[in-house]
């Protein structure tokens, strides 16, 4: 990588691309946008502003906010000043969001809406002096220890600036700390990941080597910027010159997919799922003709995007065929979407097998790939010239991967992170000799694609003593339209049970069409008939599950994990031992 840092690379691309679109974003309802030129005088200024308020090299610096282009000029203006940004989930709770301020020492934050803001402000209140810019000015704060964003940034004296914005930027180096990423937290407290300029130079490389992405790309930003696997697309978006579109509220993904038809973009799988999971249950209740129409679609998609993909010859007849069927059937599906796309992609967590095959049926590829913040995050990945579902890929370039005895997957790389910040006893037994112990489970196959199996501390052990991975039972049945949320249960126990929280709006609609009374969710979920129903769905689901896998029992309960209650972290990981603890009652019954 030719660069030094990543503001040198921004700098660049402002210039290069200058009269391009850069990004776009919503604004009372309607689509504005902002050229690179003007988005690189939003960073300049916000750099004079960050230097004026007497921001120092090394200082951290707080984001707290849902993902807004505002989001990215203070990222890319505290990479030019010298600072360090420092992102907190904007689902982040009080409580957790203080955590981090006072661990990473943050004097100066960046808020989004008025939840946060109010949380700060709270803080604040409580002896935590903080200086707060506020990126919504429609609400309303404090001005003593609070200013809108908009006016943070009116600096008239830009010009006065700029030998020192040369001078610091001169100062960067390769292995300075670009952001301190904090863990989302599933077995404690957070730990701070510092990433540097180096690691995430190495990812842009790994993309680079296998996809192509270009100036004529457009990519929807819709996971949360404060998750690693968004923050380095979103750099690497820019480096390419393409548009990067911002939405605020994840929950709007579908309409805003086929709003702004991206050609490319990262994801979790519990958008693929969601989808999948809806187009299945639509044809549970479909007519014979038009189930017998989808299956001929799947099945002659498959046929003919394997022959493509395998430069394989494609007769005439099943051009025509599949000409056919794409107009009929699997184009609607690519609509969902927002038509075509050069790739997708998915990590964070497992994706399930059929869900891959079933959206490459219709033309869309997903590459699923594996890595963790402490990596930058990608460790290894499927490529549009190189995938086989079921997996995560093979190991990116320039990267070691391999499997310790007790089967734990580990690392070593350009990715791996600097160390945890204020923390060097949990860097120094998590990084040994240059490799990272990731603490997932895996397993190579013969032609050397990598397999996930589980979490070292989420295996399941049963009085039986049968080791059980909870992973694979809840992407499994977990895919279900009318699931919201699973998690397995049976360590040190005769047998796999289950919590689930029902789609709750999917669940009322079945109950109103077969007519069942309720007064209640408690009363909904107990009825016999809907527990009957739920004994369906879980049994037919757990097809390829090993009988010793299988849920036995379950119980469904009338409320979703939630942030707040401490059920599941920011990237919607379970945080198993809580939910064990909170429903240990409700457990128990199930072992009586």
């Amino acid at each position: 990588m030719k660069y030094e840092h990543i503001g040198q690379m921004i700098v660049e691309k402002v210039k290069e691309y200058a009269d391009h679109t850069a990004l776009r974003f919503k604004d009372d309802n309607a689509w504005k946008a902002l050229t690179y030129s003007e988005f690189g005088l939003k960073i300049n200024s916000l750099v004079c502003a960050l230097i004026n308020a007497d921001v120092q090299r090394g200082d951290n610096v707080g984001i707290y906010s849902a993902n807004r282009y505002e989001w990215a000029v203070t990222d890319f203006a505290c990479i030019i000043t010298g600072a360090v940004s420092v992102p907190i989930y904007a689902t982040n709770t009080k409580e957790q969001a203080r955590f981090v301020i006072k661990d990473a020492g943050i004097n100066l934050i960046f808020v989004g809406n008025e939840a946060q803001y109010h949380n700060i402000e709270s803080i604040i209140s409580e002896d935590m002096p903080l200086k707060v810019i506020s990126y919504d000015s429609k609400i309303n704060i404090n001005p003593s220890f609070a200013l809108y964003f908009n006016d943070f940034i009116d600096i008239k004296n830009s010009s006065d600036f700029k030998d020192e914005i040369h001078r610091r930027q001169e100062q960067i180096k390769k292995n300075d700390t670009t952001t301190i990423i904090y863990t989302s937290g599933t077995t404690g407290n957070p730990k701070g990941v510092m990433l540097t300029h180096g690691n995430l130079f190495h990812q842009w490389e790994s993309v680079d080597a296998n996809f192509n992405v270009s100036s004529k790309d457009t990519s929807l930003c819709f996971l949360p910027l404060s998750h690693v696997y968004e923050r380095m697309w979103s750099y690497y978006v820019y480096l390419k010159g393409a548009v990067h579109t911002y939405l605020e509220d994840p929950k709007k993904i579908i309409e805003t997919l086929q709003e702004v038809r991206p050609t490319a973009m990262v994801s979790v799988p519990r958008l693929y799922e969601k989808i999948y999971a809806t187009v299945m249950n639509r044809q549970e209740t479909a007519s014979f003709i038009k189930k017998l129409l989808f299956k001929q679609a799947l099945k002659t998609g498959e046929t003919y995007y394997t022959a493509l993909q395998n430069n394989q010859p494609i007769s005439f007849g099943l051009k025509l065929k599949h000409k056919i069927f794409d107009k009929l059937v699997l184009s609607k599906i690519r609509d969902v979407v927002g038509g075509d796309k050069n790739f997708f992609s998915a990590g964070g967590a497992p994706l399930e097998k059929s869900i891959e095959e079933f959206f490459f049926a219709c033309g869309l590829l997903i590459c699923q790939g594996y890595g963790l913040t402490e990596t930058s995050p990608m460790i290894s990945y499927n490529t549009p010239a190189s995938f086989k579902f079921g997996t995560v890929g093979k190991p990116v370039p320039n990267c070691r991967v391999k499997i310790a005895e007790n089967g734990e997957i580990q690392v070593k790389g350009p990715q791996v992170m600097k160390g945890y910040y204020n923390n060097p006893e949990k860097t120094a037994e998590d990084i040994v000799d240059g490799w990272f112990k990731t603490g997932d489970v895996g397993e190579f196959d013969q032609d050397g694609f990598l397999k996930i199996t589980d979490r070292i501390k989420d295996l399941i052990i049963t009085s039986g003593g049968k080791n059980i991975a909870p992973q694979h039972i809840e992407t499994l049945v977990g895919k279900d339209f009318f699931i919201e949320q699973i998690v397995a249960i049976g360590d040190n126990r005769k047998f796999i049970s289950a919590l689930v929280t029902p789609s709750f709006e999917a669940l009322e609609t079945w109950a109103g069409k077969k007519g069942i009374p309720y007064n209640s969710i408690d009363e909904l979920i107990n009825h016999p008939r809907v527990l009957k129903f739920y004994r369906k769905r879980i049994d037919y689901h757990s097809k390829l599950l090993a009988q010793y896998e299988t849920i036995k029992k379950f119980r469904l309960i009338p409320k979703p994990f939630t942030i707040e209650d401490g059920e599941i972290t920011p990237t919607l990981k379970l945080k198993r031992k809580n939910i064990n603890e909170k429903y240990n009652g409700l457990i128990d019954s199930m072992y009586e």
